[in-house]
């Protein structure tokens, strides 16, 4: 049996780690919602003081979060968001592109047709966002909607390394939400649900590639020397949902 002492020494542990995990989902949040954008630095003081905690918590944050390949750390130098170069981003996107795939044709056999009906309904929401032209809520329901089709897919170890490369892909990608890849975004997103609902395995995988290489194509337009339409700008002060998962 433990020593009391044994005992809150492992009581404090667990209250650590759970705090870190709260720090790092927090700092998560505020580096895909745009809110420390790429190439920012980040120290101990300054975070711990804004989110109300001590440095140790934010300190092993910080690691956890280079380790998910959000941050940097630079000798003598300190912490930074990461900044994306378009190379790995788009060599990124073909990575996706054929988990997408996999993704899209195994829901197609096995997806109920609650199930489709609910993506159905994140679809309607992407569009009415899409109309509104608010940026903000459209990131919302579309992170929902690719994180929904993850859990359907039910399998935790592909959702793990999923989840790491959107997470990578956020650091370069808000550029791509205007007016109109919103609209297109939302297109693409019924005819994916279309054949999964239909239970077309072959339609539903390449609807599914073809989303992600159309991205892919975007992305690289976007930050090509040729002037790009303006991104639409989220309301101030919403946030941003916590799944990660981006069109």
């Amino acid at each position: 049996m433990s020593t009391p002492t044994n005992a809150s020494s492992a009581i404090a542990q667990l209250q650590g780690n759970s705090l870190t995990g709260l720090v790092q989902n927090e700092l998560e949040r505020m580096i895909v919602a745009g809110e420390l954008a790429p190439g920012a630095k980040l120290t101990e003081i300054t975070i711990a003081t804004r989110l109300g905690v001590s440095r140790g918590p934010v300190r092993e944050a910080f690691r956890m979060l280079e380790e998910a390949g959000l941050v940097r750390t630079e000798k003598n130098r300190g912490v930074f968001v990461r900044d994306i170069a378009l190379d790995e981003a788009l060599e990124i996107f073909e990575l996706r592109a054929v988990m997408e795939m996999y993704i899209g044709r195994k829901l197609a056999e096995t997806a109920t047709a609650a199930q489709a009906k609910a993506l159905r309904q994140l679809v309607d929401a992407m569009d009415q966002a899409t109309k509104a032209g608010d940026a903000h809520e459209f990131h919302r329901f579309n992170l929902e909607f690719h994180d929904s089709l993850l859990q359907l897919a039910g399998n935790a170890k592909f959702a793990a390394n999923y989840r790491r490369l959107i997470k990578e892909l956020s650091l370069i990608r808000r550029k791509n939400l205007t007016v109109e890849s919103m609209a297109v975004y939302t297109r693409e997103h019924r005819q994916i649900v279309k054949a999964i609902a239909a239970h077309d395995a072959e339609a539903a995988g390449q609807a599914m590639f073809d989303h992600v290489m159309n991205s892919r194509e975007r992305t690289l337009h976007n930050y090509s020397e040729q002037p790009a339409e303006a991104p639409v700008q989220p309301p101030a002060r919403k946030r941003a949902a916590r799944g990660a998962v981006e069109a």
